[in-house]
C-alpha cells in the first residue's frame, strides 16, 4: 500500500517518515511539492498512484495570520481543493492533519469529533475552512485534529518546538515567563505518527471510517506546567514566572482533545502527555 506524505519535511511528517514503511511510502517536501500548485499536485499524484495521501502541510504561524492571512489561507484551505481533485482522480485516500485551534475555547471538558468548531483567530479560520472544503470535496477522507505539537528539530516556522525553545532560554540563562491561562493536551509527533501508521490501511479498506478523528496525548495542562516539567525533567532547575495571554491573543485557553473515535474504532489511546515528554527527552 503506497502512501504519499506531503509536507515531509515537517514536524510530523519526519516523524511519519520514520514509522512508515519505507518500500512504500514517498515523503514530498514543501519544496519538492507546492500544494498551492493544483496542477503540480495533480501530475504528481497521478504518477504516484498512491493508496492514501497525508496533508501534513500546513501555515501556522498564528500572530502573523491574524496580520495577513492570505497565506494561511492558501495553503490551510484553497490548497485542499486540489488535493481533494487529485486523490479522487487517482482513487487515493486523504488524510488531512488539521489543529486543536478550530474550538472557541470556553468548554470546561474535552472537545469531542461531534462538537462544532468556532475557530476564533485568522489562522484557525483557515483550518476550519479547509475542512470545510475537503468535506465538501472527497468522500474518502479523514481530518486528524491535532494538539501543542513538537517533535525534534521543532517547526521552522516557529524557531522549533517549544520544548526545545524553552530548554535553549534556560540553558542560556534567560529569563522564562509562559502563559498559565492556556490549556491543551501537548502531543509528540512520533505518537501521532505512530497511531497513523495503524490507522491509515484501516480508512483506505474501510474498517475505519471516515471522518473527524481527534489524535492527542492523553491528560491535559497549561503551557506553564508543561514547560516547568519539561525543565524538571531535563534536570534544569530554573525558575518560570506565569504570565497571562495578551487580551487579543486568538488562541483558544482550552483547546482538550477527547480522542473518542479513535477509541470508538478500537484503537488505543495515546500515553499520558508526561510520559510522552519523558521518552522524548529521552529520545
Amino acid at each position: 500500500m503506497r502512501v504519499v506524505v506531503v509536507g515531509a519535511a515537517g514536524q510530523l511528517g519526519r516523524e511519519l517518515m520514520r514509522v512508515l514503511p519505507p518500500e512504500t511510502t514517498v515523503g514530498l517536501t514543501r519544496g519538492e511539492l507546492d500544494v498551492c500548485d493544483a496542477d503540480a499536485v495533480g501530475r504528481c499524484i497521478a504518477a504516484l498512484a498512491p493508496a492514501a495521501v497525508v496533508n501534513a502541510t500546513a501555515y501556522n504561524r498564528v500572530d502573523e495570520a491574524d496580520r495577513d492571512p492570505s497565506e494561511a489561507l492558501a495553503v490551510n484551505d484553497a490548497a485542499l481543493g486540489g488535493l481533494a481533485r487529485a486523490c479522487a482522480d487517482a482513487g487515493a485516500f486523504l488524510v488531512h492533519v488539521s489543529t486543536d485551534y478550530v474550538f472557541d475555547g470556553t468548554a470546561r471538558r474535552p472537545y469531542t469529533e461531534d462538537d462544532t468548531p468556532d475557530p476564533r483567530g485568522a489562522y484557525a479560520r483557515s483550518k476550519l475552512l479547509g475542512e470545510r472544503r475537503l468535506e465538501a470535496a472527497l468522500p474518502r477522507h479523514a481530518i486528524l485534529r491535532v494538539a501543542g505539537l513538537y517533535a525534534a528539530g521543532g517547526s521552522r516556522g516557529k524557531g522549533g518546538s517549544f520544548v526545545d525553545r524553552v530548554l535553549a532560554q534556560a540553558r542560556q540563562g534567560k529569563a522564562l515567563r509562559v502563559v498559565d491561562d492556556q490549556v491543551t493536551a501537548p502531543t509528540w509527533a512520533r505518537d501521532v505518527a505512530a497511531a497513523l501508521a495503524r490507522l491509515v490501511p484501516r480508512l483506505v479498506v474501510g474498517s475505519a471510517p471516515s471522518g473527524v478523528y481527534h489524535v492527542t496525548n492523553a491528560g491535559a495542562c497549561s503551557w506553564l506546567e508543561f514547560a516547568r516539567a519539561a525543565l524538571a525533567l531535563a534536570g534544569l532547575e530554573v525558575e518560570v514566572a506565569p504570565r497571562p495571554s495578551a487580551p487579543d491573543d486568538p488562541r483558544p485557553r482550552y483547546s482538550v482533545l477527547a480522542n473518542t473515535r479513535l477509541a470508538a474504532v478500537g484503537e488505543p489511546a495515546l500515553r499520558p502527555w508526561r510520559d510522552a515528554l519523558a521518552a522524548y527527552l529521552a529520545a
